[in-house]
Parts: structure tokens; C-alpha cells; sequence
């Protein structure tokens, strides 16, 4: 039973005088727990350190309050000294050597894994799966060119794997191929709901100076310029701004080339439809001037309905140039003189408009003197009625 004894005792001596094997996976008990590292016995006459970076790929001193003395834990040995006589441990590489066969798993039924990016670097982005370590070149970031790709820096995102060498421990991400996955879905979705005709919703994503590309769900449509709104324009900015949400009627589409037409306007109802129940001939209206021209003026009456006034027509002076007499964004008052709804045109004049103004304040001046007199009179006979 003493040589027995004794033979064990021997045998942990040896044991702890062998020096752990480098990339090995050992099995240990925390000691002790520091504010930036953690003291592991692994057997070995030298105690074993894991460092704060080697907890986790994204440590921080809060993580080290996980562990406690005495607990099992495995650990991945680095190498036998790490300067100070201790064994570098790392509890993060343990967990790399069982991320890379998910990784293997994965890669292999073709399946998406969630990443989160850590950093940039040429060509592209660095992004862990745990602990895993794997690359996302820039053109693989997103449908669209990236102009920056520190914005995707601390982000999580799905993506699939494209290329993988367990061995070289290398694997390329790919978030492009999920997202045209995941965008072929959102187009299926909206073609079943726009037809021409249909009204949809949209969000405003693109203005240039011929119109507006909205966002449908997954495929882009156009309404332009000439179908934001029924009245006259100089910029599309004058009706709606980037992130706007619009109702929008679909006025045609071409599924082939995934071209999309769309309208505001035409949710709002045509001016020209009801411009009869509000306006009469011979009336007189305020209009704005809208554009000059060298034979006469177009005024706007209400959004979406303009009439010519003739240079004739201008003023009860000859006038050679329309621009010698008016402003565009004017107010002056006009006479409607003539419809034509089938054509959508309307004759006006500011000259008519004129004489009449100036005829019923004549009028107006020829009442006022007859009262003023009618009162005087009155007042003259009270007056002889009281001397008596």
C-alpha cells in the first residue's frame, strides 16, 4: 500500500512538471479572479493566466464577474511562458475551436448565420460568429455600393458563407446574397399588389429634377414631376421630401423591366372635372401670373387650371410685351371670357376685369354723391324746420 502510495504521488509530480502542450485543451480551476485577468491552476507547477482579451472577442472587466474561485472551466493553452513564468491561456479560443465546426456545420447545409462586425479593413469588414473570425469584402456588404463601411462597424447581420477553409481558418461572409434573397421575396409580395389602377402606399427614397422614386415594399416606382400635383411646379422639393410616406395611384407597370408609373395628383381629383360648379362666364376671379410669353399671360386660377390672357388683353393701354406690364407670381384680377373643358383651355382678360372695376367705382362714387347730397338736403330742411 506505501509503494502504491507513493508510486501516485511520484506520478503527480511528474505530471506536474510536464509542461501543457501548446494549442492543447486543458481542464482547470479558477484561483483567482482580477480586475483585468484570471489565475487558472491546470496541474502544471506554473499557474495559468487568461487575460482580459482572451475572455472574449469583446471583453470588457464586466465580463470577469462571471467566474468565481474554485469553478471548472476548459481552457486553450497559447504557450508554456508568457514572460512572467505562467502558462497564457485563452478561454476565447476554446470556444473558436467548437464556433469553427458550427461554422463547418453551417457552411455545409448552406445555412445563414448571424455576424457582427468589428472593424474595417482593406477591401472590406472583419465579423465574428461568436468567436469565430471571418471576412465580408466590400462588395459583398450590400446590393448597393458603400460609400463608407465604418457605418456597418459594430452591427449585427445576416449573412451566408461563401467561401470556408476550416484548416486555413478562413471564411468569407456574404450579406449581398441575403439581402437579394430576402428582396426577391419583398418584390414577389408587392406584384401582388400593384396592377395599374391599384392605390398603394410608398416611401419617398430618390428626388432628381424630373420626379420621384418610391419605395413600394421592395421595388421602386416613379411618379414624375408632371404627376405630383395638378398645379404648376418648379421642383419636385415643392411637394414632398425624402422619407415622406405617400399614397400613390399605379398608372402603369411593365414587369419585365420592373418599371413602376405612379401619381400623386390623381388621388386628388381633377380641377378640371368640377371647374364649372365654382366659376361662371363673365365672372370676375383673382388669378396669379404663372409664365410670360411674347403673345400674352398664363394665370393661374386654382392648382391644376390655367387660362391665357392675350396680350390684347393685358391692359386698356397698347401693350407690346407682356413683360412690360406683369411679374410672374403677380395677383391681378381677370374676367373669364371664355371655357373650352374638352381642350382645357380658358380665355381671360385683366383689361375687362379692369374696366369693370373702374365702372362700378365710378358707380360707387355716383351713389356716394347722391347720399351725400340726399343727406345734406335732409339735413337743411330739419335745420329751417327747428329756426321756425
Amino acid at each position: 500500500m506505501e509503494n502504491n502510495s507513493m508510486e501516485q504521488f511520484m506520478d503527480q509530480i511528474d505530471e506536474s512538471l510536464r509542461a501543457p502542450r501548446s494549442g492543447s485543451i486543458v481542464k482547470g480551476k479558477v484561483v483567482q479572479v482580477k480586475s483585468d485577468e484570471i489565475i487558472v491552476n491546470i496541474g502544471y507547477k506554473a499557474d495559468g493566466v487568461i487575460p482580459l482579451e482572451e475572455i472574449s472577442s469583446a471583453a470588457t472587466p464586466a465580463d470577469l464577474s462571471v467566474f468565481e474561485e474554485n469553478q471548472e472551466i476548459e481552457v486553450y493553452v497559447i504557450k508554456n511562458d508568457n514572460g512572467d513564468g505562467n502558462v497564457l491561456l485563452s478561454l476565447k479560443r476554446v470556444s473558436m475551436y467548437a464556433d469553427w465546426g458550427l461554422l463547418e456545420e453551417a457552411y455545409a447545409a448552406e445555412q445563414e448565420i448571424e455576424v457582427k462586425v468589428t472593424e474595417t479593413v482593406k477591401g472590406g469588414v472583419v465579423a465574428y460568429y461568436q468567436e469565430a473570425r471571418g471576412f465580408i469584402p466590400a462588395s459583398q456588404i450590400s446590393t448597393r455600393y458603400v460609400n463608407d463601411l465604418k457605418e456597418y462597424v459594430g452591427k449585427t447581420m445576416m449573412v451566408k458563407i461563401i467561401e470556408f477553409n476550416r484548416e486555413k481558418r478562413r471564411a468569407v461572409f456574404s450579406r449581398k446574397t441575403v439581402l437579394q434573397k430576402e428582396n426577391a421575396a419583398k418584390k414577389e409580395a408587392v406584384w401582388e399588389k400593384v396592377f395599374e389602377g391599384a392605390v398603394v402606399q410608398g416611401e419617398v427614397k430618390r428626388i432628381t429634377s424630373f420626379g420621384v422614386f418610391i419605395d413600394l415594399g421592395g421595388i421602386d416606382g416613379m411618379a414624375h414631376i408632371s404627376e405630383l400635383t395638378w398645379g404648376r411646379i418648379n421642383k419636385p422639393q415643392e411637394v414632398v421630401k425624402i422619407g415622406d410616406v405617400v399614397e400613390v395611384k399605379v398608372i402603369s407597370i411593365d414587369k419585365e423591366t420592373e418599371k413602376i408609373s405612379l401619381s400623386i395628383k390623381q388621388l386628388k381629383g381633377d380641377p378640371w372635372t368640377t371647374f364649372m360648379d365654382h366659376y361662371t362666364i363673365g365672372g370676375i376671379f383673382e388669378s396669379k401670373v404663372v409664365n410670360l410669353t411674347d403673345f400674352g399671360a398664363f394665370v393661374e386660377l386654382e392648382p391644376g387650371v390655367e387660362g391665357l390672357v392675350h396680350v390684347s388683353q393685358i391692359a386698356r393701354k397698347r401693350v407690346e410685351k407682356p413683360s412690360d406690364e406683369l411679374k410672374v407670381g403677380e395677383k391681378r384680377l381677370v374676367k373669364l371670357l371664355d371655357v373650352d373643358l374638352e381642350n382645357r383651355r380658358i380665355k381671360l382678360s385683366m383689361k375687362e376685369a379692369e374696366e369693370e372695376a373702374a365702372e362700378e367705382a365710378e358707380e360707387a362714387e355716383v351713389v356716394e354723391t347722391i347720399e351725400a347730397t340726399v343727406d345734406g338736403a335732409f339735413s337743411d330742411d330739419v335745420e329751417a324746420s327747428e329756426e321756425e
